[in-house]
């Protein structure tokens, strides 16, 4: 054997030396900390993702139902449901086919780093966008809308959201390996405001007619915002474990169709 190929050997079997896992944790950390500087440097998308339901929330929950605490008590939560679905949907539907497009995944994918530190990085800044978006909602809502809220219900209807957000993460992981990148924006879009429409967000789900009722059933963000209602005593009646179980079953098909659309992607 000669020196070269004594040298391939060694850096291939170095190549495949398994982190630490104090390294592992590290590299986790880093890439959270940089997908998180990455997107608040972003005013295109860290602004409207925070600032439209709060800004909604405060015309549609607070001005427009002025002295209604019913109705801004009912709004906080669906737009709070709302509003976990934007940074969700943007973070890995429009911006990751963005970076993918740019073939930025691949050079991530030819790394050491883990493959799924990007995207336990983006599932942590969507929460965290989230939580941000909860607590702004909340806070209009209890000092500006008449909203009783405990300190009970406002850490049970905040853990709902921001944990109820994962759908919405693999829905937008799923948009993201599919979509191109000049398209996915727009694509996003179409998906997530008729969604949330259908579902009841902006206006009381009882407001629809009966059939948009019945379709509810089979869209994501109902299911959430009914369980968020939940805690405000105004959801429609349907048990924990059926909303729940539909949230899981959802989870469980975008993550097939990230799965799917990823293995397209590499062959």
């Amino acid at each position: 054997m000669n020196y070269t190929s004594i040298e391939c050997a060694s850096s291939t079997s170095e190549q495949f030396v398994p982190m630490s896992p104090a390294k592992t944790l590290k590299v986790y950390w880093l890439e959270t900390k940089f997908e998180w500087l990455k997107t608040i440097r972003n005013p295109a998308f860290a602004l409207p993702a925070i600032l439209f339901p709060v800004i909604f929330y405060l015309f549609f929950g607070v001005l427009m139902n002025h002295g209604n605490v019913q109705a801004a008590s009912y709004l906080l939560s669906t737009y709070g449901t709302f509003g976990v679905m934007g940074p969700a949907l943007f973070s890995f539907g429009a911006a990751l086919a963005v970076e993918r497009g740019k073939g930025w995944l691949d050079i991530k994918e030819a790394s050491p780093m883990p493959a799924s530190a990007q995207i336990i990085s983006r599932l942590i800044v969507s929460m965290i966008f989230s939580l941000l978006i909860i607590i702004s909602l909340g806070i209009i809502g209890v000092f500006f809308g008449g909203v009783e809220l405990s300190v009970f219900q406002g850490a049970l209807l905040s853990v709902i959201l921001v944990f109820g957000g994962l759908p919405f993460c693999l829905l937008g992981l799923a948009l993201g390996m599919m979509l191109k990148a000049e398209s996915a924006p727009a694509i996003v879009n179409v998906i997530y405001l008729p969604m949330a429409f259908l579902s009841g967000l902006w206006i009381p789900i009882t407001m629809l007619p009966n059939f948009l009722q019945t379709f509810a059933n089979f869209l994501p963000p109902y299911h959430l915002s009914q369980l968020a209602l939940k805690v405000m005593q105004q959801d429609v009646g349907d048990s924990v474990f059926t909303h729940l179980l539909a949230l899981t079953l959802f989870a469980v098909i975008f993550f097939v169709f990230a799965l799917v659309a990823h293995k397209r992607k590499q062959n």
